[in-house]
């Protein structure tokens, strides 16, 4: 969609089944630092980055959670969208690898940062080659998460 993108992330350890973070910035004009400052967003897929994350989201931001993380009844200055988005993975695509590809098109689908099919032709370009239509079908029930109305404020 002729945006500019920076992404990073930090794995380490986090990656053998522990928290892991990635940082991306998708903006009209070109990125002059690539890491994210003050999030406009956060994508919560378990308790523990809901409670290390959650005050790094600026006033005013989103937050998706997945429908298992408890969020308090508290009021934040942020708004707090809750969706089965493992469950979806697992149930739905019975795929649990696709857990990341059912978010993104939650996220889209919520906040509208690019067209579906940049998004659909980034997923083919950057999924492992044979599994394009699983991935797609992954995408599809994130969006359909936000778009069917399976996600609660």
């Amino acid at each position: 969609d002729h945006k500019y993108a920076a992404q990073s992330q930090s794995y380490g350890p986090e990656a053998r089944g522990g928290m892991c973070k990635a940082e991306v910035i998708i903006r009209e004009r070109p990125i002059d630092f690539p890491k994210v400052e003050h999030p406009d967003f956060l994508l919560a897929l378990t308790p523990d980055s809901w409670d290390k994350y959650r005050a790094d989201v600026k006033p005013g931001g989103t937050v998706i959670a997945d429908s298992t993380v408890k969020i308090p009844d508290e009021s934040y200055a942020y708004r707090v969208v809750q969706a089965p988005i493992v469950e979806t993975a697992n149930e739905a695509i019975k795929k649990p690898m696709t857990v990341n590809i059912v978010a993104v098109g939650a996220i889209n689908a919520l906040l509208g940062l690019v067209s579906d099919s940049a998004l659909e032709q980034a997923v083919r370009m950057h999924v492992p080659k044979g599994t394009e239509s699983v991935n797609l079908a992954a995408l599809d029930a994130g969006k359909r998460l936000v778009i069917d109305g399976g996600c609660v404020s």
